[in-house]
């Protein structure tokens, strides 16, 4: 789903009898998943003589109701450190979202401390390593191959010792087709615990917006594994579709909290459901 989504509707369709089965491999092509697509079906079915207006209207109708209005603000707790989990497959932008969430936190005026997770790459710990001096925020590391999720557990202690408001465990990337990769975020949910029943009390899947219905996949095994919070599109600078936030709020009813639109630290926006709508027009 490209910016002008809705536009290109109606210019595919003006002018002539509406086929069906053009239009459901239309939408099913911007990602927004088989069971959004027929619910927009279904809506226009209901209707006498569709027109290409009537497509963009209902289509944008039913988007709209699957969004939230506003995700929830990210916010401090009173008295310990809040902790997010980022997870994800490899090379959806997991590392990199993690520095740019902890850059916006910063530029808030919070304290943030990194926790380098992903202890099966060695590259890993350095890319957070170079991010953490850049941004000028602490982060604790491991050996090569340690435990990550005894390091996420002496991070809290860190975080939580140094009255830290947010500590982001950047774990490693896996795929979501792995049971063995994906029960070690159990682990690390239940040794989080051990500090605080409620932590993590946030976990994000960054998905990659140009990977289309995978990113849904991956969504829903994430989910199933260790049970999502919110999500992350990374490469919504042109290629990527956005109809990936549509699907998974639709079919998870798990809200994008933030989307990535390029390389540099201040290319994370929080997610705003208006916003989106218009881009689409």
């Amino acid at each position: 789903m490209a910016r002008g989504f809705f536009k290109n509707l109606m210019e595919k369709f003006t002018g002539k009898p509406v086929d069906w089965d053009e239009l459901e491999e239309t939408l099913i092509r911007s990602d927004l998943g088989v069971p959004m697509t027929v619910k927009i079906i279904t809506a226009l079915q209901k209707k006498e003589n569709v027109t290409a207006d009537d497509i963009a209207k209902v289509a944008r109708e039913e988007i709209a109701k699957v969004l939230p209005m506003d995700p929830p603000p990210l916010r401090p707790l009173p008295t310990k450190p809040k902790v997010i989990l980022m997870v994800g497959v490899n090379g959806a932008g997991k590392t990199t979202s993690t520095a740019k969430l902890a850059h916006l936190l910063r530029s808030r005026r919070h304290t943030v401390m990194l926790a380098a997770a992903d202890t099966f790459r060695a590259a890993a710990i350095e890319q957070l390593e170079v991010w953490s001096e850049r941004i000028g925020v602490e982060m604790v590391k491991g050996q090569y191959n340690a435990d990550p999720a005894a390091l996420c557990y002496d991070a809290y202690q860190s975080a939580d010792r140094k009255n830290v408001e947010f500590l982001i465990c950047d774990t490693a990337g896996r795929l979501h087709t792995k049971s063995n990769l994906m029960a070690e975020l159990s682990k690390i949910r239940r040794i989080l615990a051990k500090h605080d029943p409620d932590a993590p009390h946030e976990v994000w899947i960054v998905v990659d917006a140009t990977t289309g219905s995978n990113a849904l996949q991956q969504a829903r095994e994430f989910h199933q594994a260790i049970g999502l919070t919110g999500v992350i599109v990374t490469k919504l600078d042109g290629s990527g579709k956005g109809g990936t936030v549509v699907a998974i709020a639709h079919e998870l009813g798990l809200p994008c909290r933030f989307i990535g639109t390029g390389e540099k630290l201040e290319e994370l926006e929080p997610f705003d459901r208006e916003r989106f709508l218009e881009q689409l027009l």
